[in-house]
């Protein structure tokens, strides 16, 4: 079996693969000062809840945008799962070109949910990741990596509102059926939930524009470019929206798999 994980800044994703198949996930908080051996024995925890073995488990990769996990998880795999680790780091072979001012300030994240992306629904592609940021990458038909966008996370927008007002309450993250809200808590869905759908269309309308000029229309016509959502929030967000496509909950850790067959 694959151990597969994705660390992002406020939730750490853990998949196991049997072959091409992902048999189970979970996930939970990304909290920076647990130890090797917190995550040791969290790890452990975690499968025999399951009825899993860490001897049944062949190899192991991990994704990480938060440094201090990522020197944990190194450390920790082969000495609690017993097998070696691949991190996503430069020098990796990933089957894709980055085509970037700086190809290594590219988030590990956007390198796996490009080559998912392309593998799973061909290009050309806008991936969107709905996570403690909102990141929008663009894929060319060829699988290569274009550029993309960094927004606020929804979350934190809505967290940051909260904070900074002295009698508005949090409000489950859902859309409500009318933008017109009758009551506090619906203009609060209205603004946050179906506000952030707006942000997300007119950015796909506006990266869809350039890349029909970029890639030439006859290579990128605008009825042509797959747009896929992934992420914690992303479903609220694909269910309220027409210009999302696909929703994959799994993309990243599919991507995982892939790039550790690659390597």
């Amino acid at each position: 079996m694959l151990l597969t994980i994705d660390v992002g800044n406020t939730n750490v994703v853990v998949g196991l693969f049997g072959g091409e198949t992902l048999t189970n996930s979970w996930r939970f908080a990304t909290d920076d000062r647990r130890t090797r051996d917190e995550w040791g024995i969290l790890l452990n925890n975690l499968l025999a809840l399951h009825g899993f073995k860490a001897g049944e488990i062949e190899g192991a990769i991990v994704g990480s945008v938060v440094p201090a996990v990522t020197t944990a998880l190194r450390e920790m795999i082969p000495a609690y799962v017993g097998c070696k680790v691949l991190v996503i780091e430069p020098g990796i072979r990933t089957g894709l070109r980055i085509l970037t001012d700086n190809p290594r300030e590219v988030g590990a994240d956007r390198i796996v949910n490009t080559l998912a992306a392309h593998r799973r629904y061909g290009g050309p592609a806008i991936v969107i990741d709905f996570g403690t940021a909102t990141t929008f990458d663009v894929v060319s038909p060829q699988g290569d990596y274009l550029g993309g966008a960094i927004a606020p996370g929804i979350v934190i927008s809505s967290e940051s509102l909260y904070e900074h007002t002295a009698l508005l309450t949090r409000v489950e993250l859902c859309a409500p059926r009318y933008a017109i809200g009758k009551n506090t808590a619906a203009c609060l869905q209205s603004g946050i939930v179906l506000g952030y759908v707006s942000m997300v269309e007119g950015m796909i309308g506006r990266i869809k524009g350039e890349m029909e000029t970029m890639l030439g229309k006859p290579a990128a016509p605008l009825g042509s470019i797959k747009v896929i959502a992934t992420g914690g929030l992303g479903n609220v967000i694909a269910a309220a929206t027409t210009v999302i496509e696909h929703y994959d909950a799994n993309l990243t850790l599919d991507g995982l798999r892939l790039i550790y067959e690659m390597n």
